[in-house]
Order: structure tokens, then sequence, then C-alpha cells
């Protein structure tokens, strides 16, 4: 969670680097930089109201400058077609297309997840406090729904449509299927680019 201008600055260097701003941009394909910029829109965006309302919201002064940067972030995330709350991803989030993603606003995920469309990580039929726990490094690939009291270990790679109902902890594996379950021990290393880790190298 953002708590400081640091953490702020922090979120949004790691959240670049996992989005790949620059290497999308060298590659010159219009249409590719188009939707990456307005990722890239909507995730800054998502990341200044985070820090206002965790930093700045109680003090009268910044009040309607967050309720500006809040009515901006939702008319952004109907325009995309997400329904995303604040405080529920780590640094290096990177979203990987425009596209249905719904997420339950206590769910909780670690740093750098990358997440595709038609996504649901939401609560269990009929029990609204059992949400999901995604640890870090988390790939999500496209159509994958996660539902329940459901807890994911770190480096854990999900593949396209997995259902996933219960909690997998054992770290670096794949997971895919209805319902889901383990299908190899490669996770997400060679997918999901850590870029935290990166942010903190430069930074030393």
């Amino acid at each position: 969670m953002i708590n400081s201008l640091s953490d702020y600055r922090f979120y949004l260097e790691a959240d670049k680097i996992s989005l790949r701003i620059e290497e999308v941009i060298k590659h010159k394909n219009d249409l590719a930089i188009a939707e990456r910029l307005e990722i890239w829109q909507f995730q800054r965006l998502l990341r200044k109201v985070e820090y206002h309302q965790n930093c700045k919201c109680h003090q009268s002064l910044w009040k309607p400058y967050y309720k500006f940067l809040l009515s901006q972030f939702i008319r952004l995330s109907k325009k995309l077609n997400y329904s995303i709350p604040l405080n529920v991803f780590g640094p290096g989030l990177a979203i990987k297309h425009r596209g249905t993603i719904i997420v339950a606003a206590t769910a909780k995920i670690g740093a750098n997840c990358n997440l595709h469309a038609c996504t649901n990580i939401g609560v269990a039929a009929g029990s609204p406090h059992k949400v999901p726990t995604l640890g870090n490094n988390i790939y999500i690939a496209p159509g994958v729904k996660i539902f329940g009291d459901v807890e994911i270990a770190n480096n854990v790679a999900i593949g396209a449509n997995a259902v996933v109902n219960k909690s997998f902890l054992e770290p670096n594996i794949a997971i895919a299927g209805v319902p889901a379950k383990k299908i190899n021990s490669k996770g997400s290393i060679d997918i999901v680019r850590k870029a935290t880790e990166i942010v903190k190298t430069k930074n030393e």
C-alpha cells in the first residue's frame, strides 16, 4: 500500500518498468503504443488516487483535488472496462490489454502481477468476506477466474481460462484447467519481470 510520497514514486517506477513502456515505443507499432500508453495512463491515475486517498485525503485542502482525481479514475476505468479497486495491487503491476477485468475490493495481490483481460478475482458466492490473496510475481493469463478464500504462493503462473477455487501454497509452479491443478514446476520465472527488484537495484 502507498503510505508516503516515496512509496508513490516507487510504485510508479515499478509499474512503468513492468509495463515495458520504453520497449513498446521502440517497436514503433502505433496500435500497440496507443493501447499501452492508455493503460499506463490508467495505472498512473490508479497510483495517484491511492496516494491521495491514503496520504492527503484527510487534509481539507486536498479533498477537492482528490475528488477530481477519483472522478477521472472512474471515467477511465469505464472506458477500459476495468473494475479495479484501490489499494489491491502491489508495485510492478502490468495490465496487458484493454478489456474486462473485475477485482474484489478486499482482495490482496502482491508485487509484479501480470494481468490479462477477461479475468475475475472475486468473492465466493454467498461469502462476501472470502476473497483471494495472491503472492508476488503472479502471471494471470486471459480468462482466468479466481474466487473465494484462496491463497496463491509466489511466482505462480495461471494458464488461460483456468478456474481457481482452492489454494496453491507451493511457489514456482504453473496451474491450469477447470478446476485448476498443478501442471509443471516452471512457474512465472520466465514470464514476469521482477520490476520491484530492478527499481531497488537502480536506487542503491
